[in-house]
């Protein structure tokens, strides 16, 4: 979940604080934000970055400080593409003007996310090797850092969902058109990082499963995708959905996007991750003993509630959890998950 608490991409106290605190209430896995590969990849001002070295050092404290805790780390290498340069959400979230902090964006083709928006400019093809590059150099910089793993954000109406989409890409060269031409570039990305990140390092990829609008991208092309994915060594995908057009109409609710990971599971047969409206242990629990996905990704409730783990574990019968919980909990919370009193 993006903080836009950054300053030149840089972590900072508030992150080092945010991020170490979850690791210290039981999670397994944090994955961090998503963190621009280049300065103009970032949806606001404050977001993260990993394109310079400088960025490196303070995400490597955070990130050493969670393994320290028990809990994994990964990072989410992000290029905004059309939805660049943005107000963040406390201050409105519109498209900021160059005089404002705000910046020219780039997107497959000349088409602005919002009506009234300045026009992006349609990348050239001989300009696509940058990108691929600058997300290379943002997993090494990963790697520099620690990071565990790292997952390709192509989802959100993002730039690598912006060449997936036929909404958002009207290209006629060898990146339009076709789904295997529009998954090119992602697919591009993802084989020259999977070369550049560790073998025994896990490598993950955030799609949005459906655009919730007529004529966009949507479940059957998102499982062809998913299968050309898994042959060039993901690891796993995280299934969300929408992004793409502020005229989505989705059909939101608890669990709402589950059956979007249980059909990619089926269907691609690779491993894959449940976002969206998810709150409950239980919930979250008989989505895996159900086989619907291999991993529950909660986003919002760990904002709402930074000790739900310690909750889940404490519902769903984990063992030491109101005996002492030394194996999950830092001593210095035991009094708080001993069985409280009825």
């Amino acid at each position: 979940m993006c903080q836009y608490s950054a300053m030149d991409g840089l972590a900072n106290d508030w992150h080092f604080v945010h991020y170490g605190s979850r690791a210290n209430l039981g999670l397994g896995l944090i994955v961090v934000e998503a963190t621009g590969v280049e300065a103009r990849g970032r949806i606001s001002p404050g977001d993260l970055g990993l394109w310079n070295d400088a960025q490196v050092e303070p995400l490597r404290r955070l990130v050493e400080f969670a393994k320290k805790a028990g809990t994994a780390v990964g990072v989410q290498l992000a290029h905004a593409g059309r939805k660049a340069g943005c107000a963040r959400p406390w201050e409105g979230g519109a498209q900021l003007s160059p005089e404002a902090g705000g910046w020219d964006c780039i997107a497959p083709s000349a088409l602005s996310f919002k009506e009234g928006e300045r026009l992006p400019t349609a990348l050239p093809e001989y300009a696509l090797g940058d990108i691929l590059e600058a997300f290379v150099a943002a997993a090494r910089c990963a790697e520099a850092a620690g990071f565990d793993l790292v997952e390709i954000h192509g989802a959100h109406g993002y730039l690598l969902h912006q060449f997936l989409s036929p909404l958002s890409n009207q290209r006629s060269d060898r990146y339009g058109g076709s789904l295997e031409n529009r998954a090119r570039l992602l697919l591009e990305v993802v084989e020259a990082v999977r070369k550049a990140w560790p073998a025994g390092k896990p490598l993950i990829v955030r799609l949005s499963a459906t655009d919730w609008a007529p004529g966009g991208w949507d479940l059957p092309e998102c499982v062809q995708l998913c299968g050309m994915l898994k042959a060039r060594g993901v690891d796993l995908v995280d299934v969300s959905s929408g992004g793409l057009v502020p005229t989505q109409v989705i059909k939101a609710g608890p669990g709402f996007q589950v059956p979007f990971a249980a059909a990619v599971k089926t269907g691609a047969g690779i491993p894959t991750g449940a976002v969206g409206l998810l709150t409950g242990a239980a919930e979250a629990q008989a989505i895996l003993a159900e086989g619907k996905a291999d991993m529950v990704l909660l986003g919002r409730e760990l904002l709402r509630n930074p000790g739900w783990a310690f909750e889940a574990m404490r519902e769903l019968g984990v063992p030491g959890i109101g005996q002492g919980g030394e194996a999950f909990v830092p001593a210095q919370y035991h009094r708080a998950i001993k069985e409280r009193p009825s």
